[in-house]
């Protein structure tokens, strides 16, 4: 349904009037954008849910303050509301130093800082993204002054070569699990691509293929940050950056399962469904979360996703623009034996229109498409998105001057 403007001033409100008009037993919610304003309708509507300490895991400012009350590993960081904060962080802060708008997601208003001369030109561009962003509809969806909400900190330095036997990994995973009754289950682990720069996600892999030992010490983390948040019942996606001599840094922790199809990767290859078995835990019903998380040995196969950026695999961007055709992709890419690959058409321009020039700062909102993989094995699935990378810009059509402008 469509709220009237008036009832988009409280969405909580909206939110109870449609539940109990329909004798609702749960909400639920799958979009970063709507978890505060969820969370506080099921409090109202006395549902289970994430509770009162949702904001916690959505705002990075209460996130990173609730962890540092906690002494938990993670960038040092300050609070900006104003450009004269950003340039009193930068004071005490040491460069390169990252700024993030505090209620973004899919990296949405990330800026690289990496030096004084730097900082209003990306104060005002980070504004600009937001206000852009809220205009696409990406945007927080309860909270009205979110868009001025920003958190700048110093960027660590990522190591993925001490956690992965072989090359082409990301320097950090996410945990994936649930909170049940204020109890955190840890499900398993995905890894990563590297990002493109400043850290915009590429792709998500499923399972992660780290040690016994890694992924024990990777969980522990995970499981002291979500307990800090004091989450009730809710799906989580824990980010932690992975660094030299076994070093690892919190990134952040969201209460909501991850995105992109993180879910549907899990029941591929884990087989749990975890919509229905967070819907019984909603609804009051038993529910058999795993009782650590799942490794690498106990996956049939491995699922990952792919975000199409305008960019090769260096992070370059392309030399032309393209148009989206998954028809060509299909055909052209040579994946590995048993790889499967399919477009997510609902996350996804349709085939002939002109794919976006990557905006650093706009990040996931200059995606043209996201894939989904199933293959024999997780190096498989890196492989083969490696292969999907470094193939598009020559098997995509090439847009013309009348296309590119229209």
């Amino acid at each position: 349904m469509t709220p009237a403007e008036a009832q988009r001033s409280d969405l909580v409100s909206l939110i109870v009037s449609r539940a109990r008009a329909v004798g609702a037993d749960a909400v639920l919610t799958f979009s970063e954008y709507a978890v505060v304003a969820v969370a506080e309708a099921c409090e109202a509507l006395g549902l289970a849910g994430a509770g009162d300490a949702a904001a916690l895991a959505r705002d990075k400012r209460l996130m990173r303050r609730t962890w540092r009350e906690h002494g938990l590993s993670q960038p040092e960081f300050r609070a900006v509301t104003r450009e004269a904060d950003l340039h009193e962080a930068a004071g005490v802060l040491s460069f390169p130093l990252l700024l993030k708008a505090a209620w973004s997601a899919g990296s949405t208003a990330h800026q690289i800082i990496r030096s004084p001369q730097e900082l209003s030109g990306a104060w005002h561009r980070s504004r600009e993204v937001m206000a852009e962003s809220a205009q696409l509809g990406y945007a927080e969806l309860h909270v009205a002054e979110a868009q001025g909400h920003f958190v700048v900190e110093e960027i660590v330095t990522g190591t993925a070569s001490d956690w992965f036997d072989e090359p082409g990994w990301g320097d950090y995973v996410s945990v994936e699990g649930a909170v049940a009754d204020g109890t955190f289950h840890p499900v398993c682990l995905s890894g990563r691509m590297p990002t493109v720069e400043p850290f915009t996600e590429r792709a998500g892999i499923t399972p992660a293929l780290l040690s016994q030992d890694a992924q024990d010490r990777v969980v522990a983390l995970a499981r002291q940050a979500v307990d800090a948040l004091g989450l009730r019942d809710c799906g989580t996606h824990t980010e932690i950056k992975l660094g030299a001599d076994g070093r690892m840094w919190l990134i952040e922790t969201a209460a909501r399962f991850g995105g992109a199809m993180t879910v549907p990767q899990i029941e591929d290859v884990f087989g749990l469904d975890l919509v229905g078995m967070l819907v019984d835990q909603l609804l009051g019903r038993p529910v058999h979360w795993p009782e650590q998380a799942l490794t690498p040995a106990q996956a049939r196969g491995a699922a990952g996703s792919l975000v199409v950026l305008a960019v090769d695999g260096d992070g370059e961007a392309w030399r032309e623009r393209k148009i989206w055709d998954f028809p060509s992709v299909a055909k052209e890419v040579p994946l590995s034996r048993g790889s499967e690959l399919s477009v997510v058409a609902e996350s996804s321009l349709p085939d002939g229109q002109v794919v976006p020039v990557y905006d650093p700062a706009g990040g996931a909102n200059t995606m043209a498409a996201l894939c989904l993989l199933s293959a024999t094995d997780a190096r498989t699935v890196l492989r083969d998105f490696e292969t999907l990378v470094d193939a598009l810009p020559r098997v995509l059509p090439v847009a013309q001057p009348e296309e590119v402008s229209a």
